[in-house]
């Protein structure tokens, strides 16, 4: 059973899922990280609905990358458009799980408002002092 760790602002929140078995509710390809996140309540931000139309579920893989799928030239495209892009970007709604994975969740996306109504702007809620207690090291 794959083991995802999903990171966003230094605190880690781990999910296992078994393979086969996830509820899919058409969020982004079938158990990717997007699907994850989705069916462990975990916000990971999808303008546009999970389509390969936008990088709002932009992460970075920290670990594990060879237990995903291969990338597929429309998402390697789309990324091209992602803030702060990296060697180990992907697209949450499309990069299937098959294996434990560790994710980061970029400080900002192209998507000003978030899901909820939030404003994103890069700024985190937590002091400086959160942040360093909830920092994940490897």
């Amino acid at each position: 059973m794959p083991k995802v760790t999903f990171i966003k602002d230094g605190k880690a929140t781990t999910v296992e899922f078994e393979q086969g078995k996830l509820p899919y509710e058409h969020h982004g390809l079938p158990e990717s990280f997007l699907d994850v996140a989705m069916n462990f309540g975990i916000p990971l931000e999808h303008a546009c609905g999970g389509s390969c139309a936008c990088t709002t579920c932009h992460l970075y893989i920290k670990e594990g990358e060879q237990n995903l799928s291969e990338p597929e030239d429309k998402e390697l495209d789309r990324l091209d458009t992602a803030w702060d892009l990296r060697t180990n970007s992907r697209l949450g709604c499309q990069a299937v799980i098959s294996g434990d994975v560790v994710v980061e969740f970029p400080m900002y996306t192209r998507n000003y408002v978030q899901e909820g109504g939030a404003i994103q702007l890069g700024k985190s809620d937590q002091t400086e002092d959160e942040k360093k207690a909830a920092e994940v090291r490897p």
